[in-house]
């Protein structure tokens, strides 16, 4: 396409304008890292009060175990957070070479479909943590309703074994110049 020369065309200052809106992602990540805070504080609570009725003399086996297997549920989800908090960090809003160099690979997203097949797994995990929870505050035996987590985690599984690993997009058209852009900065 002609552009007068010593101009920019409106399609090249309309890319660097919505790549700039990517800083409003560092809202998102601000959110995370409170949460995985809050969380972390929660699991601290937990821990706590399970040693407080261990060392009480008292201690009810089931009490202590659910406010230990709590606190992990707590400490995974914080983990999470601030997992997430950096893939987006660095991933889509920091993505210049020289910062990126120095930061973990598992840091690093190939994209968003690696994003969002990460929290899949992590919610399979927690998943399982949280049914182990409950089975070990349960005080009668479980009945056949205690099983809908379990086969749901199971359908899941299934369902992500099913579907293709994450992959490179291809390289053509405008999302590589702008990556050839980015990466001259």
């Amino acid at each position: 396409m002609w552009q007068a020369p010593g101009r920019e065309g409106v399609g090249a200052q309309m890319v660097r304008v919505l790549l700039q809106l990517r800083f409003v992602l560092l809202v998102a990540v601000l959110g995370a890292v409170v949460g995985a805070l809050v969380m972390f504080g929660l699991a601290g609570t937990k821990l706590v009060h399970g040693a407080a009725v261990l060392l009480a003399g008292h201690a009810d086996p089931r009490e202590v175990t659910g406010a230990v297997m709590g606190a992990i549920d707590a400490l995974l989800f914080g983990v999470v957070l601030i997992i997430f908090a950096s893939a987006i960090t660095f991933g889509f809003v920091f993505d210049h070479g020289a910062i990126r160099a120095g930061v973990p690979g598992w840091m690093r997203p190939r994209g968003i479909g690696e994003l969002k097949r990460t929290l899949v797994e992590v919610i399979l995990v927690y998943l399982i943590v949280d049914f182990a929870t409950d089975l070990s505050l349960a005080e009668a035996h479980p009945d056949w309703a205690h099983l809908v987590v379990p086969i749901a985690v199971a359908l899941i599984a299934g369902a992500m074994r099913l579907l293709p690993a994450h992959h490179e997009p291809a390289e053509h058209g405008a999302h590589a110049e702008v990556r050839r852009e980015r990466h001259e900065a």
